[in-house]
């Protein structure tokens, strides 16, 4: 006789206790990671500025860090990129409160630590996209590039020597790839 592993709930993942490690349920499942390394920690922190300053500055919604988004219900799926942009318009009256908001960002980023496996980047990219974000992008300490995935099905690179640009997600943004990665 075998038992069947009981699902996790978004309200269970928020109820855990603090394990010095990342979590993310997807489908009832619960995806342990280990901590970020620094390459990671220095290029999304450059991101967080580079972008938070743009979206503040054109009053365009809000920029946030590592928090988890709740995309599917019943089984749950709650994702946290390290960083994502809601516009005011996709936010709408909602009120900000202290769980997982039911809502998919505008642009998600992912910043893909030495930990991270290729498999559940790609998966997490086709859920973000499919949930609704408009742009996803990958960005790669090792190798110095972005990935940018947009809902329409279309994949741009961006390496070092070039400048990332997110229209029409955010129209006017422009950031040197070599500058996330400025170590």
């Amino acid at each position: 006789m075998t038992t069947a592993k009981k699902l996790l709930t978004a309200a269970d993942l928020l109820a855990l206790p603090d394990d010095n490690l990342r979590h993310e349920l997807v489908r009832g499942k619960l995806i342990t990671m280990p901590l970020n390394d620094l390459r990671h920690g220095i290029a999304a922190g450059r991101i967080q500025l580079r972008f938070g300053n743009f979206i503040c500055n054109n009053d365009l919604g809000f920029g946030v860090g590592g928090c988890g988004f709740w995309l599917e219900q019943e089984p749950d799926t709650v994702l946290a990129p390290d960083y994502a942009f809601i516009s005011y318009a996709r936010w709408g009256d909602r009120p900000v409160t202290n769980d997982y908001p039911k809502i998919t960002p505008d642009l998600i980023i992912e910043v893909v630590s030495i930990f991270d496996k290729q498999a559940y980047i790609d998966a997490k990219t086709q859920m973000w996209l499919d949930a609704g974000a408009r742009l996803v992008l990958a960005a790669y300490p090792g190798t110095q590039a972005v990935y940018a995935y947009h809902d329409d099905g279309t994949v741009q690179r961006y390496g070092v020597g070039d400048t990332l640009t997110c229209d029409p997600v955010l129209p006017g943004f422009a950031c040197p790839v070599a500058d996330i990665f400025a170590y």
